[in-house]
């Protein structure tokens, strides 16, 4: 058995006054401390990132596995379960989603929806904890960030899978003058699904403004996101045509209803505007959104796109 002694006030200065700390003992990392601390903990920051790649075990806790963020405010749970609106939605909290209290080293949370669920508090560093959920023997590691700096892009890119699937559909609304003629320039709408642990795309002809009910999807194929080395706000699209073979962009996040796509071979610049938001609520038919573990492929290319 590892035993520690953290100064409490050293590790959240911000909430103590400096004249004055609480000892919290820490054995094999776990925070055994009185229940008042364990709230200070977690309410230290205003939003915890949940790493999804980072998490540990076989199961899972459905609202930690869904949600991007996760915040503890005076007894209220608040996630971000969707990327689309992160930082404005619930002022930046995300949507309230149930209750929760603080127990010895532990925060036991009644879910809306997925009930109740005692987890226990792990400390790893002053910014990082762990949720371990013994009847899974599931932990989940989250980062806190206070609103002001939390960096919202890098969310955006480390997660453009789950970004690309929030809409129903893209509509082109911009297309570059300069740049060669090409296949794709007729292709005025896509969509982004997962497909049996793959990412599936279509695609439509169709013309502008039509019903998203209205739209025939002309192409079904696999595409790809990739990480490009020393570069991490550059990703990389490809979509797989048969009739084409693999089209390649450049993949710019413009803002949470605005992508960029520059087709690197023919140095066209096309904007695509998100249509029909999916929000990913408590419940309900489209809730079933869950993240997993995912490591993107690596490029190794330089960015061709003139900013």
């Amino acid at each position: 058995m590892k035993n520690g002694k953290l100064l409490f006030g050293i590790l959240f200065i911000g909430f103590l006054a400096s004249s004055c700390y609480t000892e919290v003992i820490i054995e094999d990392d776990f925070i055994d401390e009185s229940p008042i601390n364990t709230a200070l903990v977690l309410e230290s920051y205003d939003l915890w990132y949940i790493d999804i790649n980072a998490s540990r075990g076989n199961g899972e806790v459905p609202f930690l596995q869904q949600a991007f963020t996760i915040s503890f405010d005076r007894g209220i749970v608040y996630v971000n379960n969707n990327l689309v609106g992160i930082g404005k939605t619930g002022n930046g909290f995300g949507i309230d989603v149930g209750t929760y209290g603080t127990l010895n080293g532990a925060v036991e949370i009644d879910h809306d929806i997925d009930g109740l669920w005692l987890l226990e508090v792990l400390a790893v560093n002053n910014r990082t904890i762990e949720l371990y959920d013994p009847n899974s023997n599931t932990t989940y590691l989250l980062r806190g960030y206070q609103r002001n700096n939390f960096d919202y892009d890098s969310v955006f890119y480390d997660n453009i899978h789950y970004f690309l699937q929030e809409y129903e559909a893209w509509e082109k609304t911009f297309t570059s003058e300069v740049g060669a003629i090409n296949e794709f320039d007729n292709e005025n709408y896509l969509q982004f699904v997962s497909g049996n642990g793959q990412g599936v795309f279509r695609s439509s002809i169709d013309d502008f403004g039509l019903p998203l009910v209205d739209l025939v999807w002309d192409y079904e194929g696999l595409y790809e996101v990739f990480d490009i080395a020393n570069d991490p706000t550059l990703k990389t699209l490809t979509l797989d045509y048969d009739f084409l073979g693999n089209d390649y962009f450049e993949l710019y996040v413009i803002n949470d209803s605005t992508i960029e796509l520059y087709h690197v071979a023919s140095e066209t610049i096309y904007e695509f505007t998100g249509r029909g938001y999916v929000q990913y609520l408590k419940s309900g038919e489209k809730t079933g959104k869950k993240r997993v573990k995912m490591k993107n492929a690596e490029m190794n290319v330089t960015r061709q796109r003139k900013m």
